[in-house]
This record gives C-alpha cells, structure tokens and sequence, in this order.
C-alpha cells in the first residue's frame, strides 16, 4: 500500500521522534507493510505494473483493446458499524471480505468484470497485526472476486480515532462493453425474478441490529452479550454478526455470459424492494412473493427481539436475499443451474410485469406479496 501514514517523514531525519510523541508510528506503519506483502501478492492479476510501495498503483490498460467500445465502471463503498463487532471481537480479518463485496458486487450488477481495487483504513494507532489481518481478508477476497488489489492507504489518525478504533472504505474500477451492459432498458414483461440466497446480514442495517440486540435495555435494547450463545443461530451472537458479506462476482459474471439476464440488483441499505427498484423501468414493476424463501433465523431474531415491523426490517436488512437477477423465462432453470454450480442457492421468486391498473403495480414499484414461511 503506498504511503501508509500521512504525512511522510524518513525514519532517519529529525521529526521521527516528534511524530511518534504525537501519535504516529512511521515503525509500526512500516512493519504493517512488510506483513501485508505476501497478501497483496496473492491479489494480482497480469495487467497489474510493479509492487507494493509505490505512489500510485499501475494497471496496464491495453487489456482493454479486445474491447470493441469499453466503458469502465466504477464503485466505492464501506461496510459501516460492522466495525464495531469486529473490533469489540478482536477479529479482523473477515472485515475485509465484507468491504470487498460492498464495492464489487456493486460493480458487477452492470455486468462490468472487477479490474482492480483500492483500500482506504483509517486508525487511532497502527498495530501492524492488525492492520496486516484486515488486509489479509481484503486481498482474499479480491482473489474470490477476480480482481487485483492495486494499492491503498493506512492512515493513523490519533485523537480522532481510539487506539484500537478503524475505520475501512475502497473502491473498484472495472469493465464492460457498451453493447452488454446490463440494466432498466433491457428488462421485459415477464422477466423472472431471481433470488439468490445472502450469507446473512451482509454489511447494512448494523445500526438497527447494534440497536435491538446489543443496546442497554434502558434505551430499549435488549443488552445481549456478543459471547451469548443463540440457540436459533447455532453458536454465539458475535459470531453470526461477523460472518462475511457474500460474494457473487464471478456467478453474476457467468450469468451474464451464459444466460439472457437483463438485471441485476445488489441487495444493501435500502433492502430488496428498494434495491431492485432501481433497475426496473417506470413503466413496467416487480411482484415478489415472500412465501418462496424462508429468511435466516438472524432477521426473524432481529425481528421478535426487537419487535421491529416487517416493513422496517425489509427497507433496512436484505431479509435473506442478497442479490436479485431478472432473467428472460426461458433461461430461468439454467440461471439457477448456473447458480447451484457457483455454491449458490437461488430461486424464482416473483415476475415483472406492466405497470398499471391490471397488475395493480406501481410505475417501476416492487411489491412484496405473501409472508415469509414461519413468520
């Protein structure tokens, strides 16, 4: 990663000392980039130019003349108060899956492929352990998702974040031709609404999740203990509240390949109806039924413990769906084939059809019809 703190100073001249006095370990930054090495080397692909170190990272762009008419794409995200569990948990290296499927599952639904990515980690104190275990999921997942890890920063900020506080935030470019890109102006009445299975809660609504089952029961919380074993979940709450963001890069990809889908849509803040809102064109909607998945015990948890509405938790947590593809119907049993070859349980849940008075949909609406089984 270039630069790791900011500003630069040489160990050898005279404002080493000073610096450290004031917070920052140009030592320990040092030391994080040598345990961070072996890592990023995983995460290269053959455009990428040189190592790790320099100011700015290279990717050799006449890959992109097997292109007829190239547009790049591009994506930049973070994963929110997640960090709070991974840092109340002492674990650290899962954090970066979850901000390396925020970013390029983002990118992917255009149907561009991830070229490469960029991190950003902001901390109240370089511990290079640490730091080295966040980049160690980072690039794993850059492996999972077919992207090179180019570069990034490690910036200590003392005074602004906690000692053992952090934040993460990156971004992707990637690549389509012009002439597959996917979106609102080739969905069609009749498309089919594919479902494919989240890993869990992803990487949004923590504020709601923190709030309901970690928050002091004076403010209405119910004040569990992340080490509190949840039957329902099958180990403790700290655990299923880290488990990784899933990644459908190169599935979304194949799909796109091998399949007429039209759509795609990544399900994060905002929930299914929302999310899949945005790639439906205003004259035609989308009617999912709920009866066809049973979401993960963890949102009905967050639901009875918290006695949230059915309509807040949809609008915050993906509700067991973490991305949507809206395929022609005659390619809807080979998209989830395609799937299922991916590990990825998917399936048809609901159909696009014209907005109006027939349908009873709304211009571009997405209703959600039905109840979940169980609930």
């Amino acid at each position: 990663m270039p630069d790791p703190v900011q500003p630069p100073a040489p160990a050898d001249q005279p404002g080493q000392g000073a610096y450290a006095a004031a917070g920052v370990s140009i030592d320990a930054a040092d030391k994080a980039i040598d345990l961070m090495k072996g890592w990023v080397e995983k995460a290269r692909r053959p455009e990428v130019i040189g190592g790790l170190g320099g100011f700015a990272g290279l990717f050799d762009a006449s890959a992109l003349t097997r292109y007829e008419r190239p547009l790049l794409a591009t994506s930049t995200d973070g994963v929110g108060t997640k960090v709070a569990i991974a840092q109340a948990m002492d674990v650290h290296d899962t954090i970066g899956h979850d901000l390396v499927g925020m970013v390029v599952d983002d990118l992917v639904v255009c149907g561009a492929e991830p070229l490469f990515m960029t991190d950003y980690i902001a901390t109240g104190r370089v511990v290079p352990e640490r730091i080295a275990a966040i980049v160690k999921g980072i690039a794993e997942a850059c492996v999972e998702a077919g992207c090179a890890l180019l570069g990034g920063e490690t910036a200590e900020h003392p005074g602004l974040l906690g000692p053992d506080e952090y934040d993460v935030a990156g971004a992707t470019t990637g690549v389509v031709e012009a002439d597959r890109l996917l979106g609102p102006g080739r969905v069609r009445p009749g498309d089919v609404a594919i479902a494919i299975e989240s890993s869990g809660l992803h990487s949004n609504g923590y504020s709601l999740v923190r709030h309901v089952l970690l928050g002091s029961p004076d403010h209405g919380g119910a004040g569990w203990a992340l080490d509190r074993e949840v039957p329902e979940l099958g180990r403790t709450l700290g655990e299923e509240l880290l488990v990784p963001t899933r990644i459908y890069a190169r599935a979304c990809l194949a799909l796109a390949a091998e399949t007429r889908t039209h759509a795609m849509a990544h399900v994060t803040g905002g929930g299914l109806a929302a999310n899949l809102a945005r790639v439906v064109p205003v004259e035609l909607g989308v009617r999912l039924d709920r009866g066809t998945w049973t979401p993960p015990p963890v949102f009905d948890l967050v639901r009875r413990v918290g006695g949230v509405p059915d309509a807040d938790l949809e609008s915050t947590l993906n509700c067991g769906v973490g991305m949507v593809a809206l395929v022609e119907p005659d390619d809807a049993d080979a998209a989830i084939a395609l799937l299922d070859g991916f590990g990825m349980r998917a399936w048809p849940a609901g159909e696009v059809h014209v907005a109006g008075e027939e349908s009873g949909l709304g211009a571009g609406e997405v209703a959600l019809s039905g109840r979940h089984p169980g609930w």
